[in-house]
C-alpha cells in the first residue's frame, strides 16, 4: 500500500518542443536537449538511471539499458506556459483560456488605480527582464521611493523593490493590493515580489521572493488529499503558486538545495499523504537569463542530491520527478518555452523500465498521485497506476 508520494517538480526542465510550439514562437525550443548539445560534459547519472535518457531517445542523454524507474512525458492541455498553468494542470486544473498577458503593459486606469491603493507613483510599466528593470530602474526607485512594476510574456503582475527602501513586509502588502486589484479581464496568474538589494551599478535580487498567486478555479488533487485526513505538505513556492489552498503546512527556500534540504526533512516524518517540492532555481536562475553552463550545473548538482532522497524512501512511498514546462537558455527568447516535460516515477512497488508514452495531459500525474493514494480521481486527468504500480 501506498502511504505518501514525493512529487519534485523541476521547474522548466522541458523535454521537447510540443506540437503547437510554433504558435507560442518556440518552434525548436527542447530545454534538455539543449544542454546536451551545448554543455561539456553534461550528465545525469542517477536521473538517466531512473530513465530520463529512454524518454526521447534523440535527446541524446545516456539510455538506461534497465531503468530503475517508469518513464514518459506529457503534454500540457492548457493554453499558456507559464508555472501557474503547469502546476494546476498537474494538480488536475485544465484551463479552458489562457491568463491574460499585457505585453504592452498595464493599462492606464489599472496602474492609477493601484498607485491609489497604495499611496505613491509607481516606476516602469512594461514587459522587461527584471534583472534589466532593476538595473535601469533601481537608481530612480531609491531616490522616489516609487516600486518598480514590470511584466514579461507570461501572465504575471512583477513588483521591484530595494528592500532597505521598501521593507519586505511592506513590499508584501503591496503585492496582495496589486493582488486584490487583478480580476476578470486583469486576473493574471501571478502577483510577484521581485526585492532587491545593493549599490547603484550593481543591484542584485534576492531570495526573498513571493508570489500571490489566483485560487485555483475549481477542487485540485491538494484539495483532495487534505479533505480525506491526509497531509499536503508544500516546499518552495508551491504553497503561493496554489494560493495556500489544499496546503497542510508549507516551507519556504532561498535555493535549490534548500529545497533538498527541505523535503528530506519532510520526508523523515511519518506523515501519510504528499509532499509537494518546486525547485525553481533552473527558470529563474538560468533559463530566463540563458545561461546555458548554470542551468546545467543546478540540473548536476541535484541529480548529485538524488541518491539522498532515494535513500530517505520508505517501502511505502513514490517518487515522481516533472516539470512544469520549458525555459531553453540556448534560444533568443527569455522566456518559457512550451514544451512536453518528462516523467520519472521510482519506488519499492513501481515497476521498472515501464515506458508509460506520453500522456495527453498534465494532469494525468494527480489522477495518478490520488490513485496511488487510494483516493477517488475527482479531477481531470487519467491516472497510469495499473501500468506502473506493482504489489
Amino acid at each position: 500500500m501506498i502511504r505518501r508520494v514525493i512529487l519534485i517538480v523541476l521547474d522548466s526542465v522541458g523535454i521537447g518542443e510540443l506540437p503547437d510550439a510554433d504558435m507560442y514562437g518556440d518552434s525548436g525550443s527542447n530545454t534538455l536537449g539543449s544542454l546536451v548539445r551545448n554543455v561539456k560534459d553534461f550528465k545525469l547519472e542517477n536521473l538517466e538511471a531512473l530513465g530520463l535518457g529512454n524518454i526521447d531517445r534523440s535527446i541524446g542523454l545516456q539510455i538506461a539499458e534497465n531503468p530503475r524507474g517508469s518513464f514518459g512525458r506529457a503534454k500540457e492541455v492548457s493554453p499558456g506556459k507559464d508555472t501557474t498553468t503547469g502546476h494546476w494542470e498537474i494538480a488536475g486544473v485544465t484551463l479552458p483560456q489562457p491568463f491574460p498577458t499585457f505585453p504592452e503593459g498595464f493599462p492606464k486606469e489599472l496602474v492609477e488605480a493601484f498607485e491609489r491603493a497604495i499611496g505613491v507613483k509607481t516606476l516602469g510599466n512594461e514587459a522587461a527582464s527584471g534583472t534589466e528593470i532593476i538595473a535601469r530602474l533601481g537608481d530612480k526607485h531609491v531616490e522616489t521611493g516609487y516600486p518598480i512594476i514590470y511584466t514579461s510574456a507570461d501572465s504575471v503582475f512583477q513588483i521591484a523593490a530595494h528592500e532597505e527602501v521598501i521593507p519586505l513586509q511592506k513590499l508584501y502588502e503591496i503585492c496582495e493590493k496589486a493582488r486584490a486589484l487583478l480580476k476578470d479581464e486583469y486576473a493574471v496568474g501571478r502577483v510577484i515580489a521581485r526585492p532587491f538589494l545593493g549599490k547603484s551599478g550593481s543591484y542584485k535580487r534576492t531570495s526573498n521572493r513571493r508570489d500571490f498567486s489566483l485560487k485555483p478555479i475549481k477542487k485540485t488533487m491538494l484539495d483532495i488529499i487534505v479533505e480525506r485526513g491526509m497531509n499536503v505538505a508544500a516546499v518552495g513556492k508551491i504553497e503561493d503558486i496554489f494560493a495556500g489552498a489544499g496546503i497542510s503546512e508549507a516551507v519556504h527556500t532561498k535555493d535549490n538545495m534548500d529545497v533538498v534540504d527541505k523535503t528530506l526533512e519532510y520526508m523523515a516524518e511519518d506523515k501519510t499523504g504528499l509532499i509537494f517540492s518546486n525547485l525553481v532555481d533552473f527558470d529563474m536562475l538560468y533559463g530566463h537569463r540563458n545561461d546555458a553552463e548554470g542551468y546545467a550545473g543546478a540540473l548536476m548538482a541535484f541529480d548529485d542530491r538524488l541518491p539522498e532522497i532515494f535513500a530517505a524512501m520508505k517501502e511505502s512511498d513514490v517518487l515522481i520527478i516533472t516539470a512544469d514546462h520549458g525555459c531553453d537558455p540556448t534560444t533568443d527568447s527569455t522566456d518559457h518555452s512550451r514544451e512536453y516535460i518528462p516523467i520519472l516515477v521510482y519506488g519499492r512497488h513501481v515497476r521498472q523500465g515501464v515506458n508509460i508514452g506520453t500522456r495527453e495531459g498534465f494532469s494525468d500525474i494527480g489522477a495518478t498521485v490520488l490513485d496511488l493514494l487510494g483516493l477517488p480521481i475527482e479531477i481531470d486527468g487519467k491516472s497510469f497506476k495499473t501500468e506502473i504500480y506493482q504489489i
